[in-house]
């Protein structure tokens, strides 16, 4: 019998593979090697570094390095400047050395580097197949030689969504964008379930996200203050980084100076209860200003079974596809006309519902797998 294939799953160096954190990255990364679980041509391992968060998830074996601090905003915007002039990041490339060091002694496989570039392009990496999953536009900041270098070393680019995928591949050479493709992200479709029943009483709108003027929710207050209805309710969650007991910034102390009657206001909380908080809305609004590669909160909110309004940004079509409404990115007058509807007509929110709940368990973190397992195939 062959024996499986590893597949190392490289996180962002000193970000936690735990349920505690709101990074995107990990809470993907957990999802692919739960949707892999049955499959079992290939074995999940995680390169994680020690000393960062637990409880860690359980879908993955941990692969512990030691690592220093991650490269500061100034060290960033050096390596930026290096590589447009040809050079390696050597900030980039020295957090990630202890990743690749640990990785040479591993037993050949498929490393899958998310949103690591600069890990992709070490000799150390030379036994395995080498694949550059990418979250966000990571060639935003690079020169199109650097994007060359890069996909080059690359046997497969990964995008979350068709939307990244273009952006990204419309900076590499033409002879190489046929290593992109493209798998959105899943939904953990038993975690995150309806309500067998709709609690009586106001519409229930929940917003959650960083509080940052990019993900929107001021545009929410804004729709709230336009509509000006006490039969319905608001629910704003999240703070602007993961830590719940930080001070405000300025644009959630604004947020909170501005709010009515029928808002309230929760702080950041962690991956365990999100299922049951979302379970308890009606609807859920993904207001982002900026192109969203692929949100994951607006598939858990269509597995929760709430109807989802969200901003045409992005990836954000592509995950709701007709399953939801959308609306004008920045529009607050459109995102409170799209709340009155559903707010005035419970067979259309009845319909929206069904519709989120059917679409995301179809886009269940196995499918997310088996997308990715046709990317990963020839490469075994």
């Amino acid at each position: 019998m062959t024996s499986p294939t590893p597949v190392y799953h490289v996180i962002t160096p000193g970000d936690h593979f735990s349920p505690r954190t709101g990074s995107a990255l990990p809470t993907v990364v957990d999802g692919l090697a739960r949707g892999a679980a049955a499959d079992a041509r290939y074995q999940q391992y995680v390169l994680v570094q020690s000393g960062t968060w637990t409880p860690r998830y359980d879908s993955a074996d941990v692969i512990e390095y030691d690592g220093g601090p991650p490269p500061s905003r100034h060290e960033r915007m050096l390596d930026a400047a290096a590589g447009r002039v040809g050079l390696r990041r050597p900030y980039a490339g020295r957090a990630y050395a202890p990743i690749a060091k640990r990785l040479a002694d591993c037993p050949a496989g498929v490393v899958i580097a998310h949103n690591g570039a600069a890990l992709l392009r070490m000799p150390a990496l030379r036994s395995h197949r080498r694949v550059l999953y990418a979250h966000n536009d990571l060639f935003r900041s690079y020169s199109r030689s650097e994007v060359a270098r890069v996909v080059s070393a690359c046997d497969r680019v990964i995008c979350v969504s068709e939307f990244l995928r273009d952006v990204m591949a419309s900076r590499a050479p033409r002879e190489l964008r046929d290593r992109f493709r493209v798998a959105l992200n899943g939904v953990d479709a038993e975690r995150f379930t309806p309500r067998e029943e709709r609690m009586p009483g106001p519409l229930r709108v929940l917003f959650v996200g960083r509080m940052i003027r990019e993900k929107g929710a001021d545009l929410l207050l804004d729709a709230a203050s336009l509509l000006h209805r006490d039969d319905i309710e608001y629910l704003i969650v999240g703070s602007q980084g993961f830590d719940r007991s930080a001070a405000l910034s300025g644009f959630e102390q604004d947020l909170r100076d501005r709010s009515s009657p029928g808002v309230r206001f929760m702080p950041f909380i962690d991956r365990t209860e999100l299922p049951p908080l979302m379970r308890d809305q009606d609807v859920l609004v993904v207001p982002s200003r900026w192109p969203e590669p692929c949100s994951l909160t607006t598939g858990e909110g269509m597995a929760s079974g709430l109807a989802i309004i969200a901003a045409r940004s992005g990836g954000i079509p592509e995950v709701l596809a007709d399953a939801g409404i959308l609306v004008p990115r920045g529009d607050a007058a459109a995102l409170a006309e799209a709340i009155k509807l559903i707010a005035d007509d419970a067979e259309q929110r009845r319909n929206l519902t069904a519709a989120a709940r059917a679409r995301a368990v179809e886009h269940d973190w196995s499918h997310a797998w088996r997308t990715v397992t046709g990317a990963l195939d020839g490469l075994r």
